[in-house]
């Protein structure tokens, strides 16, 4: 008797987490929308942002596109990448793709980034693949080191 009860309880168990993983595999994607920094798995670029105490370092890997084609900006506070993949193998015809993990087209990435930082002092390099973008933050509120004076 008591052999049934544990069954149906793992059963009832399996069951509830299989509908918190179908649940969860529903909402994935609207969650990335309420959030502004936060991005979905395979969100293109991958981004990293940093803090030093003199700036915000932003890194976004973008292997294979041109620099001069990337779109920097920022206003408000808000940091946007934009740009477009071109995957000129895609567009050959003998080929028919089963399986495609790298996909081409426009893309764009909106950072939010805190309040203490200059908008006139922003720095942009392009190395490797990798874009860092370095804006540095107000005067006013970099650490300032202050003496301290005997007698």
């Amino acid at each position: 008797m008591f052999g049934s009860l544990a069954s149906l309880e793992d059963d009832l168990l399996r069951q509830f987490d299989q509908l918190a993983r179908e649940m969860e595999s529903l909402f994935a994607p609207l969650r990335s929308v309420r959030d502004i920094r936060a991005a979905g798995r395979g969100a293109f670029p991958a981004v990293n942002v940093g803090v030093t105490p003199e700036a915000v370092e932003v890194y976004v890997f973008v292997p294979g596109i041109d620099p001069n084609a990337l779109e920097v900006s920022l206003q408000d506070n808000l940091l946007v990448i934009a740009g477009e993949r071109k995957l000129d193998y895609l567009e050959r015809e003998d080929v028919n793709f089963y399986l495609r993990e790298r996909h081409a087209g426009e893309f764009r990435r909106a950072i939010s980034l805190p309040e203490d930082i200059d908008p006139e002092r922003v720095e942009a390099t392009y190395r490797n693949g990798i874009l860092r973008i370095r804006v540095h933050k107000q005067e006013a509120v970099k650490p300032r080191h202050i003496e301290v004076k005997t007698g």
